[in-house]
This record gives C-alpha cells, sequence and structure tokens, in this order.
C-alpha cells in the first residue's frame, strides 16, 4: 500500500518543458538545491541550452505561478538497457516536499518514457541522498548497479 503523501496530487500544478531561456531561468533556484555549483543563473541557462542540443530536456512543475520541482531528462539506448530514459537530475525545493510535486513529475516521467517506448527508467542518486532514496523506493524503484566516477583531471594512471 503507498503512503497517502506519496499518492496525493498537487491542485492546480502543470508540468511543462522549460525551451526558453527564460523558462530555464526561473527553474534555477530549484534546481540549485542539487547542483549547488551553479550560482549564476546566466551560467545554468548557458549549460541547458548546451545541453538541449545533445537531447536534454527540462521539466518543470509550476503550482500558484512559482515552480516547485525540476527534472532533468534525456532518452537514450544501450545495449544493457535497451531504449530508456534517464533522469540526470530530479529535484524538489525543501519546503515543497512532501506535497506531491515530486511524484507528479517522477509519473509524468514514466508515461514519457512509455510513449516513447522507452523500456526502462534510470536514475543516479548520490549516496548520502537517503531521504531521495525513500522516495524512489515508494515509487517501486530498485537499486539495479552501482555507479563509479572518477575526476581525469589531474590523475596519473591507474597500477592495476
Amino acid at each position: 500500500m503507498i503512503p497517502k503523501a506519496a499518492a496525493r496530487r498537487p491542485r492546480g500544478s502543470r508540468i511543462a518543458i522549460a525551451q526558453t531561456p527564460a523558462e530555464i531561468r526561473r527553474c534555477h533556484a530549484v534546481m540549485r538545491e542539487l547542483r549547488p555549483k551553479f550560482t549564476s543563473a546566466k551560467m545554468f541557462v548557458q549549460r541547458v541550452l548546451r545541453q538541449q542540443g545533445q537531447g536534454y530536456l527540462l521539466a518543470f512543475v509550476e503550482a500558484e505561478g512559482k515552480i516547485r520541482a525540476v527534472a532533468g531528462y534525456r532518452y537514450l539506448e544501450s545495449l544493457f538497457s535497451g531504449k530508456f530514459i534517464y533522469i540526470d537530475d530530479l529535484v524538489t525545493l525543501p519546503r515543497d516536499r512532501s506535497h506531491g510535486f515530486g511524484g507528479q513529475l517522477l509519473d509524468w516521467l514514466m508515461e514519457q518514457a512509455r510513449a516513447h517506448g522507452c523500456e526502462q527508467l534510470e536514475l543516479d542518486s548520490g549516496v548520502q541522498r537517503f531521504e531521495a532514496h525513500r522516495f524512489y523506493f515508494l515509487k517501486r524503484m530498485k537499486i539495479a548497479s552501482y555507479h563509479f566516477s572518477i575526476e581525469v583531471a589531474g590523475i596519473r594512471k591507474a597500477k592495476v
């Protein structure tokens, strides 16, 4: 059984894809919760516009004239997953959490995945984001793999 808080749908909200620089800029404050390195809205808009050329889409939930949740995603295909939607970013402002905005956005992304013939919906989540993990488990997601990374600047060849 899904808890009532997870089943709630925000009233009077809408989901749209940010396409113009002005719409992208409106998403900046919410995205900064997840990506604090983007202190400048201008830098954020430039990065999103550049990524849009690579298939990145930026969706948002708006309610009462304010952006409440944001998701950056793209459609990909791999040998491992087949065709899938990959969520780069999914975030809700702290004051708007537990009001259904994130759930509404994730449900919408699942609908988009189905509509585009995707076999999977995937995302990575930082190991420290316990609240987000609880949310994903409530949405019946599972931990399917580890994600490894390394910064390439200034590293020497690893001895194996």
